[in-house]
């Protein structure tokens, strides 16, 4: 029976970044995938007729570029196409428009607030100094604060001079920053409820927090740490579907030598004399291997496929204790033609952006209190867009193709499960929310998919619908992610390693949980790694 060097449990974007990686190392990697395809959360589908959908993940800025110039996507067919635009419809018929030029986004701002005009360029130069102290730190392994090991030593000193780099007022600052709500962090530059509510929008996203709670100012600032060609916070799509982006990885690591295997689905992690030693498939088939990497979340992962006798009882008591919360759902919807929305302008680069119909911080919060009591959001907060403005690939001609990520929807219904009823309940409530802006829409309307946290965690595998795969709060970042002594993407069995979102920095298409375990593991093997960016690598 062969035995692989190593084997990624998972092919979703991460473990696919994670496989590259050790294929271009020199080692023989095979990727297994329970799904037909490949990209977990980052797929193009084909669900109707002349139509692809970017069903799950639908927007790209947090892929790093170092991962891309690494594996050499854009030579694999990878292309990011940034917004225009974007714009918050308001319930008296108005927009507030959202532009790529700074000035621009400045005079719109003016239209409904002098004094959040001049607050907007105050507001923008503390956000990009917070990703400054942040960024560096992305593709970086989290120390280990109880260690005295040289690494982690070294690590500390790092962490520690860049704060002390800051001035007084710009620690403490960091700090709030930190631990704050959005709301709050908002309210100290803004006095309009509809320019709040545009920039509270990120910090909210894939959170089963509302705006008003603790520690969702990270989460915006989470958001704002991408770029596209060279623009920090930019957002685009990637032409063809977020599919690409997976397609790319994996013609990159099947052009390093690497195997991928659809349709195998893992039931168990093999341990043998406390070493992993390989997997065994749902068909039940062995597959042997000196090292299993996860890109499932920690849940999945140590619940479900480890025997729980191999791990140490506080470890499993950590992972039990993670939070992993389904706060969202998506709708995706195949259009006769370009949808009209009265307020927005023929032609606007607003268009080809993200559009919004919650103008309020307090309306964003209403529909987080329905998702406290266990029913999705009856005035929900939509992330909606229409790709095909800026990549016509996806549809026929004169056709488009619409993406609504939407806030809240619960992992259970008033603590039952979903039912097929609920879901169709849910979906119309979201069609009725565009309906209201937009005259005639209905009649566009050619098929829509409706997906909820049942969903998305029957076929992506993400837990209760989280597409982070695990809360991005404070107790839950860096050296606490996933589980404090366990943040450097080894797991307490020798040989089995994670690079899934559960791990820092956390979740998004980045790729970096990915690339930030192969370095781990490559250093555990001491294999080569002279075709891994040193950019922000630990030394």
């Amino acid at each position: 029976m062969k035995t692989w060097d190593a084997i990624v449990v998972g092919a979703g974007h991460n473990g696919l970044v994670n496989a590259c990686y050790l294929a271009r190392a020199g080692l023989d990697v095979l990727v297994v995938e329970k799904n037909d395809w490949v990209g977990g959360a980052a797929v193009s589908r084909s669900l109707y007729p002349g139509f692809l959908y970017s069903n799950c993940s639908y927007v790209c800025s947090l892929l790093r570029p170092e991962i891309m110039r690494d594996l050499e996507l854009p030579r694999y067919g990878l292309q990011i196409i940034p917004y225009e635009g974007g714009a918050v419809f308001t319930r008296d018929g108005d927009i507030l428009g959202n532009y790529r030029n700074h000035d621009a986004h400045r005079r719109e701002i003016a239209r409904f607030s002098r004094r959040d005009a001049e607050a907007y360029d105050r507001y923008s130069a503390d956000v990009l100094r917070q990703c400054r102290f942040i960024r560096p730190l992305l593709m970086r392994t989290p120390p280990d604060p109880t260690s005295l090991r040289p690494r982690d030593v070294q690590e500390l000193i790092y962490l520690g001079r860049r704060f002390y780099d800051l001035t007084e007022t710009e620690m403490y600052d960091t700090i709030r920053f930190w631990t704050m709500s959005i709301a709050e962090f908002l309210d100290e530059y803004f006095e309009t409820d509809v320019v709040k509510a545009s920039f509270c929008i990120s910090g909210i996203i894939g959170t089963a927090l509302g705006p008003m709670s603790p520690g969702t100012a990270y989460v915006l600032l989470h958001h704002y740490m991408g770029e596209v060609d060279g623009a920090i916070g930019a957002w685009g799509f990637a032409r063809g579907g977020m599919g690409a982006i997976s397609n790319a990885l994996a013609a990159s690591f099947q052009a390093s030598g690497g195997t991928v295997r659809t349709g195998a689905g893992v039931s168990k992690v093999l341990v043998e004399n406390g070493r992993t030693a390989g997997i065994v498939l749902d068909s039940g088939e062995e597959i042997r291997a000196r090292i299993v990497v996860s890109n499932l979340d920690v849940k999945r992962t140590f619940l479900k496929l480890v025997d729980e006798a191999e791990l140490p009882a506080p470890f499993l008591k950590a992972v039990r204790n993670f939070k992993i919360r389904g706060s969202s759902g998506k709708v995706n919807i195949a259009l006769d033609g370009l949808p009209d929305f009265p307020a927005l302008p023929k032609g606007s680069p607003a268009w080809r952006g993200d559009l919004h119909f919650t103008d309020s911080v307090e309306r964003m919060e209403r529909a987080y209190d329905d998702w406290k009591a266990g029913r999705w959001s009856a005035d929900p907060f939509l992330d909606m867009m229409i790709p095909t403005t800026l990549d016509p690939t996806m549809t026929p001609p004169g056709k488009h193709f619409m993406s609504c990520f939407v806030q809240y929807c619960p992992p259970k219904v008033e603590g039952r499960d979903w039912t097929d009823a609920d879901r169709d309940a849910f979906g119309k409530v979201v069609i009725d929310q565009i309906a209201d802006y937009s005259p005639g829409f209905r009649d566009l309307i050619l098929h829509a998919e409706i997906r909820t946290p049942r969903e998305l965690e029957e076929e992506v595998g993400l837990t209760e619908g989280n597409i982070f795969q695990g809360e991005l709060t404070f107790d839950q970042l860096l050296f606490n992610r996933p589980v404090p002594g366990y943040a450097q993407y080894r797991a307490p069995i020798g040989g089995l390693y994670m690079c899934g979102s559960s791990t820092h920095p956390g979740g998004g298409v980045m790729g970096a949980p990915g690339r930030n375990a192969a370095a781990e593991i490559l250093r555990d093997l001491k294999a080569p790694r002279r075709h891994m960016s040193d950019a922000y690598a630990v030394l």
